[in-house]
């Protein structure tokens, strides 16, 4: 029972670090990431305001019908920005969309019908209740307003703009996941000296859960570099009834030509596909890979209709570490977008962890001081001083 009771609080901490995370880091990226929260009362009473609820994202929903509530990138709402109403309705143009608690529908307070592009995520929902989590978006406000506040002193202390935004975030998720380790390191080889020596054998960490933690950071890193850049580019153009040299304006009833440029930042070159995501769009070629630190560049041809007005083009953009034979990703693309992903992730974590495991073993990496035994910081340093 004493066992037991630890073991139960450890699981809930963990849990709840992971669903607070999970919340800060999807704000953060300005996408939903498994979890979201309404921050209006405009859902009540299905949602009311700080609920929280579970996202499935659009990648792996189904079609969208109506009664479905959706988490949308809006135009106009609030200054733009992601919004979680209910679809109502549907025209050749896009989705109509509502508050539960509105009396109007979206389209009517001036934002422009929704297109399947624009969609990020769908609401779970079961037997036609969307699933709520009561006050969940609470704690993550509490948390984000932590997290801005050390990456603006981090950054004025150190002087380093890219501490700021997401990707400070991840350095600073990483940074805090190599003290945490430390620390936990210092903290078993303490407590071991304080304990018995009959007990000594079941103290300090388990070197498969080590490895495993590294693999799951190397998979999230590598899942992040694939999702977080990739997404539905939106074009604004007005079809006008007069020649401009601007390339958002295109003549009524004609076709521009614009270049789309698809930049690689990281080391690994990268397999992109492009697809029109809205109607009046071609793009060429519909497959590029970049490879590291380089740009490709496909042509986008947008044809504005014969009716003047301000019309919305979209292109959707998957890309995918290179990891695999080209091949082989161009197969799994064509089962769905996310094939490849859930592959590509799983060539990374698994020969990192059976690698791991080789090397460490499947022991208890602790303090052991005595005859002639190392402590886990000791025993990895004289792994790479006998091969280096």
């Amino acid at each position: 029972m004493l066992e037991t009771e630890p073991t139960a609080r450890r699981i809930l901490t963990v849990i709840t670090v992971f669903t607070v995370l999970t919340l800060v880091v999807g704000n953060f990226l300005g996408t939903p990431i498994l979890l979201s929260y309404v921050e209006t009362g405009s859902m009540s009473p299905t949602l009311d305001a700080g609920d929280g609820f579970v996202a499935v994202p659009a990648a792996l929903g189904g079609s969208i019908e109506e009664g479905d509530v959706v988490v949308f990138r809006a135009e106009e709402l609030r200054g733009g920005g992601l919004t979680t109403h209910r679809i109502v309705g549907k025209t050749d143009h896009g989705y109509l969309t509502k508050g539960d608690a509105n009396t109007f529908t979206d389209q009517d307070d001036d934002e422009p019908p929704v297109k399947r592009a624009q969609i990020v995520a769908e609401a779970l929902q079961v037997n036609g209740n969307v699933v709520s989590i009561p006050h969940l978006g609470t704690a993550v406000h509490g948390v984000q307003t932590a997290v801005v506040g050390v990456q603006r002193r981090m950054a004025g202390l150190l002087g380093i703009r890219s501490l700021l935004g997401g990707q400070g975030l991840a350095y600073l998720f990483f940074a805090a996941t190599i003290i945490w380790y430390i620390v936990g390191t210092w903290h078993t080889s303490s407590s071991q000296r304080t304990y018995e020596r009959g007990r000594s054998r079941d103290s300090g960490v388990d070197a498969r859960f080590v490895v495993a933690s590294v693999a799951a950071v190397l998979v999230l890193s590598a899942t992040a570099a694939m999702v977080v850049p990739a997404g539905s580019q939106e074009y604004g153009i007005v079809s006008a009834d007069f020649e401009s040299e601007k390339p958002t304006v295109v003549p009524a009833g004609q076709t521009r030509e614009t270049a789309y440029p698809v930049r690689n930042s990281g080391v690994l070159p990268v397999l992109v596909h492009l697809e029109p995501a809205s109607e009046g769009v071609e793009i060429r070629p519909r497959e590029l890979v970049v490879s590291g630190r380089h740009r490709g560049e496909a042509t986008l041809k947008i044809h504005a209709p014969a009716e003047t007005g301000y019309y919305r083009r979209y292109v959707t953009e998957h890309r995918y570490l290179a990891v695999l034979p080209v091949p082989l990703i161009r197969e799994l693309y064509g089962i769905h977008p996310w094939a490849p992903i859930l592959v590509i992730d799983a060539v990374i974590a698994i020969p990192t962890y059976l690698f791991g495991v080789s090397v460490l073993g499947s022991q208890r990496l602790r303090d052991r001081t005595r005859k002639g035994k190392y402590s886990a910081t000791n025993s990895a340093r004289q792994f790479f001083r006998g091969r280096y």
